[in-house]
């Protein structure tokens, strides 16, 4: 799930345009100095543009250190 800070960012970078690419937003992370974690995501995202909700979704595939995927 993508986290406040994350919503936060995305949020400010949507302001005024539907669509950003993924370098734009990596960029603009980077800048508030968000977390690694979140830049590696980030920049695991496939080149191109996306709307608000599509990055949010993307960004909520991307497994995340340490969640475990079935417990046996």
């Amino acid at each position: 799930m993508v986290d406040a800070t994350v919503s936060d960012l995305l949020d400010q970078v949507f302001v005024g345009q539907e669509r950003a690419t993924q370098d734009e937003i990596y960029r603009r992370a980077a800048a508030e100095e968000l977390p690694p974690a979140v830049l590696s995501h980030i920049a695991a995202l496939p080149e191109g543009e996306y709307a608000q909700d599509e990055v949010e979704e993307a960004l909520n595939t991307i497994p995340r250190p340490g969640e475990d995927e079935e417990t046996e």
